[in-house]
Parts: C-alpha cells; structure tokens; sequence
C-alpha cells in the first residue's frame, strides 16, 4: 500500500507518545534533555529529529517500557 501523504513524525510523537502519557511540550523537553522550542518545532512540524534527539527518544522509550514491565 503506498502512502500518499505520510504524517509528519512530530506528528506521530504527539499522537502516540504526550497525549497517552498527558505530558506537556515542556515536561517532555525537560525529561528529554532538550529545549522545549525545538521539541515544539519537531511536533509542530517545523522541523525534523535529529541525529542527537532520536538517540534521546530512544532512551526515553526504553526506560518507559522498563518502567512497564515492572
């Protein structure tokens, strides 16, 4: 199936990880170890992730899903 117009992965980010945890732009910049304007840049679509911060959202997803298996 070919997708025609792909969300952008701020988008996915949001949908699927803040909004289920109820986090706010701020509270996960500061869990992330970034600043809350490029967080907000990346789900607002206005900017992509970089190297460096999905190496940090990978951390973060691998101690949340420690976290839940506990």
């Amino acid at each position: 199936m070919r997708m025609h117009n792909p969300p952008h992965p701020g988008a996915v980010l949001r949908e699927l990880c803040l909004e289920p945890l109820g986090l706010t732009v701020s509270e996960a910049a500061r869990g992330l170890g970034g600043s809350r304007k490029t967080l907000s840049a990346i789900l607002n679509g206005r900017a992509g992730i970089s190297r460096e911060m999905a190496i940090r959202l990978s951390i973060a997803e691998r101690a949340h899903q420690g976290l839940r298996q506990r």
